[in-house]
């Protein structure tokens, strides 16, 4: 390939020079070109191809370990056959993060070069940026991952506990004649998700970080290229967390790769700069091309356009499919092992209308499995637990390791938090606001727009009532402890959660507490790490606390209360709710917004 490249602290030097400078496990000459003759007569225009990627999240080949079935929607196999067939003498590859983590990849996270990251170099990948996930398991980790990358590792906004940046800002490019600045970044909101595993850490502002960069290196370079591991718009409010605020302060930038939220963008131009997303686990690559014009010593983009690649059209490459053939096996293996049998009906009812969950109508054996394991490994006096989606369950029969994903599909990790009463209450209260107020007529449930299922917690280890007839704020009865005495506002005591939770909405104000209003404690982080994240301590739960056999039972320690409707009515409502006669909800997984009302029964 006819590039080379710089980076801060480094000299200049070649591509295949780059790849013989890093640790790699395997790296497979996948589409390479050799470097065009050269001749005296200097091009008027230049053609460069970027082909971005992001959120590869553990797909390695067609395979989903979690489900343990086949998934050809798209994989890091069949990106290679896609890679082959579009790239050129002058293209760069670039990934936006998110790659370690997902798809049973946490089990490679301690091996020396991670499967995800082997694929990368063998596909010989240019630039790779940390995403949120990568710090999920700690600095080793990141450390390990970026050393291990035989290209350039970008991400400039993060800097170790003596101040040293934990990888380049940038790299810069030589394709053709054509200088590329490739400018990294992660999402600043890293320091509320993995505060702990960063803790000594110094996480900036992305926006900020990159003019830095921009004001240092445009004098050297035609072309301006973000990889930021963040999507378009802010995120929790975060000012900076999103790359529309990264482009208002750097509109010099020609064309941004974001990443993150999953979303697909095939070319959505901000101010001058092109913006292109992909969605999550290979299954889009964005082909981006543009075409330089020479302008005295130098070069300037003429014209940009981007279009996204469904990779799953792509047959998996044999090359790579034999180079992950040694994880993909252990991977399968591991998903396939029994740790022990459900007894007494399924974890959770089945729901009468789709996008109105029982988990989210009764106490359910579902919360009260993953609670109660919360609490064990804890010590905590409550656990505080959402179901993840509409259609977390596990049936019947057999459990294996990847039944655990049907119930617990996220890679959190658990951790306990100090709280007083008062405190409590109010996150209890904040939790309850996902429900629609319930009015005289209405025959079934519904749910604010725009409430995730994940964020509506209940408890375990506390009794108390939610009345939907009342206002938001106002609608948790009696808190009560399990022997009938009531929640103190003034008591404290330890609070079990997941790791996303705490981060983002008990730990930091701005959702459930107020700017400048008493915070809980952080009490302990990634508890019992010695076993793995949440999903891991369910499975050593069953194994080996219930000796491999749970009952499908709960302890009806909450209800919900405040409606009243007439029974052959409600009949009826669900049969409506259950048709296509009338939509409940906005789009398919989501809760349903509307509900089925006395008038809509004629």
């Amino acid at each position: 390939m006819a590039i080379h490249e710089t980076a801060h602290g480094n000299p200049t030097l070649t591509r295949r020079q780059a790849l013989g400078a890093g640790a790699v496990a395997a790296s497979v000459a996948l589409g390479a070109c050799a470097a065009p003759e050269t001749d005296d007569t200097a091009p008027v225009t230049q053609a460069i191809r970027i082909l971005g990627t992001s959120d590869l999240h553990g797909k390695m080949v067609p395979w989903d370990y979690p489900t343990n079935a086949e998934s050809r929607v798209g994989s890091m196999a069949q990106l290679a056959t896609a890679i082959a067939s579009l790239r050129n003498e002058n293209t760069l590859l670039i990934d936006a993060g998110d790659t370690i983590q997902d798809n049973m990849a946490e089990l490679f996270v301690h091996e020396d070069v991670h499967p995800m990251v082997a694929g990368l170099n063998a596909l010989d990948f240019d630039v790779e940026v940390t995403g949120n996930h990568e710090y999920n398991f700690g600095m080793d980790v990141v450390r390990r991952t970026i050393a291990s990358f035989a290209g350039r590792y970008l991400v400039g906004n993060v800097s170790d506990e003596q101040g040293d940046p934990i990888a380049d800002a940038y790299a810069i490019f030589t394709v053709g004649e054509v200088r590329v600045g490739v400018i990294g970044m992660v999402t600043p909101n890293i320091a509320r998700w993995d505060a702990t595993n960063l803790a000594g850490f110094d996480v900036r502002d992305p926006v900020a970080e990159t003019r830095k960069v921009i004001d240092q290196i445009a004098p050297d370079v035609d072309v301006l290229v973000g990889a930021f591991h963040m999507h378009v718009e802010n995120e929790y409010d975060v000012p900076g967390s999103g790359v529309r605020d990264v482009i208002a302060a750097c509109p010099e930038l020609d064309v941004v790769i974001a990443a993150h939220q999953h979303q697909l963008i095939e070319g959505e131009t901000i101010g001058n700069t092109l913006v292109a997303e992909n969605r999550f686990q290979a299954q889009t690559m964005s082909c981006i091309d543009l075409v330089c014009e020479r302008s005295g010593e130098g070069w300037h983009v003429t014209s940009k356009e981007a279009h996204a690649v469904t990779v799953g059209d792509y047959e998996p490459d044999p090359t790579v499919m034999e180079l992950m053939a040694p994880y993909d096996e252990r991977a399968r293996a591991y998903a396939n092992e029994q740790i022990g049998t459900l007894a007494g009906g399924p974890l959770a009812p089945e729901a009468e209308i789709a996008g109105v969950p029982t988990t989210l109508l009764q106490d359910t054996p579902l919360i009260d499995l993953i609670g109660t394991a919360f609490l064990h490994y804890s010590g905590a006096r409550v656990a505080a637990v959402a179901p993840c989606t509409i259609d977390s369950n596990m049936k019947p029969g057999p459990i294996r390791r990847c039944d655990l994903s049907k119930v617990f599909p996220f890679s959190n990790t658990l951790y306990t938090v100090r709280k007083t009463g008062a405190q409590l209450r109010r996150y209890l209260e904040w939790s309850m606001s996902a429900y629609r107020q319930w009015r005289p007529g209405d025959l079934t449930i519904g749910f604010v727009k725009d409430a995730p299922i994940y964020n509506i917690d209940e408890l375990v280890g506390a009794r108390y009532t939610v009345d939907v007839s009342r206002p938001a704020g106002e609608r948790v009865g009696d808190l009560l402890w399990p022997d009938g005495s009531p929640v103190d506002d003034d008591e404290t005591f330890e609070l079990a959660v997941c790791n996303y939770r705490a981060n983002m909405n008990l730990l930091a104000p701005g959702t459930v507490y107020a700017e400048g209003e008493a915070l809980p404690e952080l009490v302990g982080a990634d508890l019992r790490s010695d076993i793995g994240g949440i999903r891991e301590l369910l499975g050593d739960y069953i194994e080996n606390v219930c000796g491999g056999h749970v009952e499908a039972t709960c302890d009806d320690s909450w209800q919900l209360v405040g409606y009243n409707w007439d029974p052959p009515q409600l009949e009826r409502a669900v049969e409506l709710g259950r048709s296509s006669a009338i939509a409940l909800r906005e789009e398919e997984g989501q809760l349903c917004t509307r509900v089925v009302t006395e008038e809509d029964l004629g």
